[in-house]
């Protein structure tokens, strides 16, 4: 009797501490089971609903993972410090085991395939959460699309050029972004900003990106004869498209910096949090741009 005991208690004291995490399965596709991380506020009422930072882990599209320490602590801060939905995803890691990579071996039309499905996994993530927003109790308006380096490209992309990649556009026709949140990111090509689509972002990026430009530049800086050679718009670019359309950013800018600028900035996290609450919940229209030269 006392094992028994002793299990039920195990499972109970489980249950307690996991209670504000719940794992979802949004997809199946092929041999990939595609799972989403949602964190709700220890204090949610049952009428509350919250704005969401949807998040998209880094790793070149061949590692990494939703649980990640760093991509876990942040959606983990979304939800307590600042009452959001906190939600981290798996999509397919579609150059995991490739002989190419992501680099300059990889052709062209590889990569446009990759970032084609990644925005799609991305969507279709977004469109999970849309699709049952009651149950989650999350605002459809206002949904903070994020990401670290190959995921702050997926949702980019997913973002701002969904006409580009997305074929059955009335799929995703439920599916709005109310804001951007990303770490050394591109898109593919930034004339598809539009006033449609702009929407408040925060942008961090180093001047001297080797793998993601920072401005319009070759991905991995290829040589025009390589076959993974294809011009990406990096954050500079983003942010002067939102300026000439009058729509908010906050672009940090770090001098010198390469692509570690592509980790989540935890020591300005409020600062990030403060300018969505005035833009996409105030509605106010600020555009800031602060240049830090990386420390020796």
């Amino acid at each position: 009797m006392k094992n028994i005991t002793v299990i039920l208690i195990s499972l109970l004291t489980f249950g307690l501490s996991a209670q504000n995490m719940k794992t979802y399965t949004y997809a199946i596709k092929g041999k990939d089971t595609l799972k989403l991380d949602v964190f709700t506020p220890e204090n949610i009422k049952k009428t509350d609903t919250l704005p969401v930072l949807l998040w998209m882990h880094g790793g070149g599209f061949s590692g990494s993972h939703r649980a990640f320490s760093d991509d876990n602590k942040l959606v983990k801060y979304a939800a307590k410090e600042q009452n959001y939905i906190g939600v981290s995803i798996d999509y397919r890691l579609l150059r995991k085991g490739t002989t190419t990579g992501f680099g300059c071996d990889c052709t062209k039309d590889e990569k446009l395939e990759t970032f084609k499905q990644a925005s799609i996994d991305y969507l279709d993530a977004a469109k999970f959460l849309v699709e049952r927003a009651e149950m989650f109790q999350i605002d459809t308006t206002k949904i903070i699309a994020g990401g670290s380096s190959a995921g702050a490209e997926g949702s980019l992309n997913a973002v701002f050029m969904k006409e580009y990649f997305v074929d059955d556009k009335e799929a995703y026709e439920n599916v709005r972004f109310a804001g951007v949140f990303s770490c050394a990111g591109a898109v593919v090509d930034a004339s598809y900003i539009t006033e449609e689509n702009a929407v408040p972002s925060v942008l961090f990026h180093g001047t001297e990106d080797q793998l993601v430009p920072f401005d319009s530049a070759p991905h991995h800086y290829c040589e025009p004869t390589r076959d993974g050679y294809i011009i990406l718009d990096g954050s500079n670019v983003i942010a002067q498209k939102l300026s000439e359309l009058e729509t908010s950013f906050y672009f940090n800018i770090v001098k010198g910096a390469r692509h570690e600028i592509a980790t989540i900035p935890f020591a300005d996290l409020d600062n990030v949090f403060h300018f969505f609450r005035q833009t996409v919940i105030d509605n106010e229209v600020i555009q800031t741009k602060i240049i830090k030269t990386k420390e020796p």
